[in-house]
């Protein structure tokens, strides 16, 4: 088994209001205006076989990410 981290975040551009609600928030809590602040998501997970970064990556087409909105990055845990 090899350890497998997933980020899975919203592509630019690509509203995310999630994200827009926490920088509003900190902001009312007097951290200030934060600009850019996107939430994502982290997945971790222990992957079986030879390929475990191209398993990840069909999982992630298959259910993990929407390619439509998000994109993803994968890495390998040593």
């Amino acid at each position: 088994m090899t350890r497998v981290i997933v980020t899975v975040m919203p592509r630019a551009g690509v509203l995310d209001p999630q994200g827009q609600a926490v920088a509003i928030s900190l902001d009312r809590l007097g951290f200030g205006h934060v600009d850019n602040l996107r939430i994502g998501k982290r997945i971790e997970l222990d992957v079986p076989g030879d390929d475990p970064e191209g398993q990840a990556r069909r999982m992630c087409e298959a259910l993990l990410a929407n390619p439509l909105i998000e994109d993803y990055s994968i890495e390998v845990a040593s």
